[in-house]
């Protein structure tokens, strides 16, 4: 497995160069303030803050809303495929395992750090509603900012496990949106 090893010997360099900056952001959960706020904030990055939103959407708007849920949901779907693929090719150690005097401030729902799930998807829906809705985008995205810090104050991602969820959910959530939102109102209410 050629590209397994170049990929580890990538990896090891990076956390050399990440462990300080994610042992001082980590730092945080020290303050127990702090530590709540993330767990909460990380719990419903889970999921349960976009299956809430996205079930709303049709509420919000009665007529594009059921097509944007529709098509949020079914990228979202993507964006999971796309990030466990990565995480089991690519086999990037958590920052607390590697290192063990970052803190661990919640058990991560897998093994592997290489790309962040919760800030892949964060960017993604948050791509997403502002393309389609600015207005709610711009009530979402402290959310998706402490979603996306989260992962370094928790101990559970390096900032470029961060960048990298970043970068490739905007990415699907902007394709998304260019290639089939219209598509997906139009299916709903015959007109776009």
């Amino acid at each position: 497995m050629p590209s397994t090893s170049k990929a580890s010997r990538f990896f090891e360099l990076a956390d050399q160069r990440e462990v300080a900056f994610c042992q001082s952001i980590n730092r945080a959960v020290s303050f127990r303030p702090a530590l709540g706020y993330f767990r909460l904030v990380s719990r419903l990055g889970d999921g349960w803050f976009w299956y809430a939103l996205i079930l709303s959407i049709p509420l919000l708007h009665p007529d594009s809303g059921p097509g944007l849920a529709l098509l949020m949901t079914l990228t979202g779907l993507s964006c999971t495929i796309s990030y466990k693929f990565l995480k089991r090719k690519l086999i990037r150690e958590r920052p607390f395992i590697s290192f063990p005097a970052i803190n661990c401030g919640t058990p991560p729902l897998d093994r592997y750090s290489f790309p962040s799930g919760h800030t892949l998807h964060a960017a993604c829906f948050q791509v997403m509603l502002t393309v389609a809705d600015p207005a709610l985008a711009i009530l979402v995205l402290p959310f998706t900012l402490s979603v996306a810090a989260s992962r370094v104050v928790l101990g559970l991602h390096y900032p470029s496990d961060v960048a990298a969820g970043a970068l490739i959910g905007g990415l699907m959530g902007y394709t998304a949106m260019i290639w089939l939102h219209q598509e997906f109102v139009l299916a709903f209410t015959g007109s776009a």
